[in-house]
């Protein structure tokens, strides 16, 4: 399943235009991070179209971090203009190379946006699984909340649109709660390892990005666990 989510969305209207949107394209679920009050009589029922019957009235408001817990977590952004040295919103997937990789795995994904002027910020990026950009004219990349997230949802809907379409799901991606497992489990060993205590926030942003692309298994995820933790044990058990 693909949800939505807007992160402090400073105009109704948007809100409403990005429910529009989910419905065009067979989405449904709407996530609210500090939203705007959405007033039954206000813009973004006004721009939401048949979107005001349904996805609207049902939209929940959560946190950042109960994204981050529940859900393979995507930020859309502008252009990064970041490349291997500025990894904070590097690597990215375009619209299209995005949905192609979520086609062959079953996992619950949320698509997150950010505000209209500014997006997501650089520490909030920083939590979530991997990162979307949309490629536009180099003097003017910058889109508008609303027009980002059509563009966005359009490529998804070989994912959303009818069951009959959907390709057969090939792979079964741990749970949340078993991938935020792992990357604690790699912050503890950072720590067992005395990686200089500066550079553990890159390393934990450079694995969750790894992590992110890859989509392990249950299997893989609980190994990987595995093997951190018997190598911090062996580590503390010399350091004694």
């Amino acid at each position: 399943m693909i949800s939505v989510a807007v992160v402090d969305a400073q105009t109704p209207g948007n809100v409403g235009t990005i429910a529009r949107a989910m419905k065009n394209f067979g989405l449904d679920e709407l996530l609210l991070v500090d939203p705007p009050e959405l007033d039954p009589d206000g813009e973004a029922y006004g721009f939401a179209g048949q979107a005001r019957e349904d996805i609207l009235p049902n939209a929940r408001e959560v946190s950042l971090e109960y994204l981050t817990d529940n859900y393979h977590t995507v930020g859309c952004t502008a252009i990064t203009n970041e490349d291997a040295r500025k990894h904070v919103r590097y690597p990215f997937k375009t619209p299209r190379e995005l949905a192609d990789s979520l086609a062959d795995v079953r996992a619950d994904t949320c698509l997150v946006f950010g505000r209209e002027r500014v997006g997501l910020t650089n520490e909030e990026i920083a939590e979530l699984d991997e990162v979307c950009s949309i490629p536009a004219a180099e003097d003017y990349p910058v889109l508008n909340l609303g027009q980002a997230a059509t563009i966005v949802l359009y490529e998804m809907r070989s994912l959303t649109l009818e069951s009959t379409q959907l390709p057969d799901p090939t792979h079964d991606r741990a749970s949340e709660r078993e991938i935020e497992g792992l990357h604690g489990q790699f912050e503890s060993f950072l720590e067992a390892i005395d990686h200089p205590e500066e550079k553990r926030d890159k390393a934990g942003r450079l694995f969750r990005r790894l992590i992110g692309r890859a989509h392990p298994t249950d299997r893989e995820a609980v190994t990987l666990r595995g093997i951190f933790r018997r190598a911090q044990r062996r580590i503390d058990s010399r350091d004694e």
